[in-house]
């Protein structure tokens, strides 16, 4: 069984892009698969991507746009519940990565439930890294995540995540957290349910003018925290 690129959906989570997100588009023009924008900044990001809507007919590209805040999870989420296709994922939309490594993550599924690109196992590409502190940051954090959550995997936070849509979209029901720490929360409700998630090498440029500063890094702490021992985050207090 192949993978077919016609059946496999790309979410794009984006908050006030407007800036930089011309550049991924430019990447989908020839991508063959349904295209979900999520916008929910107060910058004429949907009016970008609905511009390029128009003027390449044949990309399948929708821009869904929200008034309230919903969160980087919560925009993840909600593209991925409105996919239609057999396979459904989702990439940043800083340009970090490319559409080439998002459809050798949808290829990984032909054998797995979900399939996750990572940075920090043997055949990843980083030529742009993060800073030092950031690395640092980033290595203590997996160590929690391994330590309170038991999952297996050298980076939970690379935003470029595939599945097989049934199966996400059941897990998503299971799913509280809508800010950053969304990604740790999905990987481990997969794993308690009993889902095969493949962690990937991706070739991956990290961008200038990250959204994740260290009071966010706190910010996702405490989430996990109430997540793992029972206490319900308040939805709401989102950070992207």
């Amino acid at each position: 069984m192949t993978v077919s690129e016609e059946d496999c959906t790309i979410v794009i989570p984006a908050y006030n892009e407007a800036g930089r997100i011309g550049g991924l588009l430019d990447g989908l023009a020839a991508y063959r698969g349904p295209v979900i924008v999520v916008c929910d900044g107060d910058d004429d990001t949907a009016g970008v991507v609905s511009a390029f809507s128009q003027a390449h007919p044949s990309c399948r590209l929708k821009c869904r746009e929200y008034e309230e805040r919903l969160g980087k999870g919560g925009g993840v989420a909600a593209g991925l519940m409105h996919a239609e296709t057999p396979y459904a994922g989702f990439m940043d939309a800083d340009n970090s990565t490319t559409v080439p490594e998002m459809r050798r993550l949808f290829a990984a599924l032909t054998d797995a439930d979900g399939a996750i690109g990572s940075r920090w196992i043997a055949g990843a590409c980083v030529p742009v890294r993060q800073s030092a502190g950031r690395q640092v940051q980033s290595r203590l954090f997996n160590l929690f995540v391994r330590l309170f959550f038991g999952l297996p995997y050298h980076d939970t936070q690379c935003g470029a995540k595939v599945f097989r849509t049934t199966v996400v979209q059941a897990v998503l029901s299971s799913v509280q957290s809508r800010g950053f720490e969304f990604d740790v929360e999905l990987l481990w409700q997969m794993k308690r349910q009993g889902f095969v998630v493949e962690e990937v090498p991706i070739h991956w440029e990290d961008q200038p003018d990250s959204r994740v500063g260290s009071t966010t890094g706190l910010a996702m702490l405490k989430g996990l925290m109430k997540i793992r021992f029972g206490h319900r985050p308040q939805s709401n207090e989102d950070r992207y």
